[in-house]
């Protein structure tokens, strides 16, 4: 009985020294969790030890890796399409920021790098001609985008060091055609209706203008036919009422057919009844 004990007490402390025993190769690096959570990180090449049951721990290459993405498609400055296929180089750079960003999944840190990296290239490859982008240094591509890349990566915990273009094509078949189309179709209307809304905005203020320059005109004239009228007036009151009555007399009966109906002794006839 005490040596059964014995044996299972052994197989125990070999379970459990084995639950506690880690390896780390060279070229990788470890970090350890306890119940989830990251207790230690940027562990090295070596034998280490960790508490069984409570602590794992996740070994991770930190040598270059490959990472390779589908050919994209691209729109020179010339409105050109072309087809790049590329592939990245890169390294896990921050173990602890890689594991809290994706997981420990390398398929994830792929799929969040492949955007940074594609939208990078559009931005180089959108400023050049398809003559430049063809027989250009292609190095010079790259290396203008990479630090912008690595903001985005740092996020991952990543490290890109370089991006190799492999090949660059003229994409003509049609659904690409009609793509091009479609987005020169879609910047010419964008253009027209900001050309139409700006010519909108002229007019109404032109309009606004004239009217408001109208107006003071208009008041100035009515304002200086007053002061002709007043002044007039007062130089000789007899002549001015002769006059303003004699034309209203031509406006009443300019038509020929206009009839008035009148009493005999109402002023407006004043000047018909005598020599005054």
């Amino acid at each position: 009985m005490k040596f059964s004990l014995w044996i299972a007490a052994v197989v125990a402390a070999l379970f459990a020294l084995l639950g506690s025993v880690f390896v780390v190769s060279e070229g990788h690096s470890a970090i350890v969790l306890n119940l989830g959570r990251v207790v230690r990180t940027d562990i090295g090449p070596g034998l280490h030890f960790k508490w069984p049951l409570v602590e794992s721990a996740r070994v991770f290459d930190r040598r270059l890796q490959v990472l390779d993405a589908e050919p994209e498609r691209y729109l020179t400055f010339d409105k050109q399409n072309v087809s790049v296929d590329f592939f990245a180089l890169g390294r896990i750079q921050d173990l602890r920021a890689f594991y809290r960003a994706t997981g420990g999944d390398e398929q994830t840190a792929v799929e969040r790098l492949a955007p940074i990296i594609r939208d990078s290239l559009r931005n180089e490859i959108n400023s050049r001609t398809l003559q430049q982008v063809v027989s250009g240094d292609r190095t010079s591509v790259i290396g203008r985008q990479l630090d912008a890349i690595n903001q985005g990566a740092q996020t991952l915990g990543v490290k890109i060091v370089d991006i190799r273009i492999k090949r660059i094509d003229r994409a003509d078949d049609v659904a690409v055609l009609r793509q091009v189309a479609s987005q020169l179709r879609a910047e010419v209307l964008e253009q027209a209706q900001a050309i139409r809304a700006k010519a909108d905005r002229d007019k109404q203020v032109i309009v606004a203008e004239a009217e408001r320059d109208a107006q003071k005109l208009r008041g100035e004239g009515d304002a200086e036919a007053t002061r002709l009228y007043a002044a007039a007036a007062n130089k000789d009151p007899a002549f001015f009422a002769f006059q303003r009555s004699l034309d209203a007399y031509r406006k009443s009966f300019a038509n020929g057919d206009g009839v008035i109906v009148l009493s005999k002794d109402d002023p407006f006839l004043q000047y018909l009844r005598s020599d005054r």
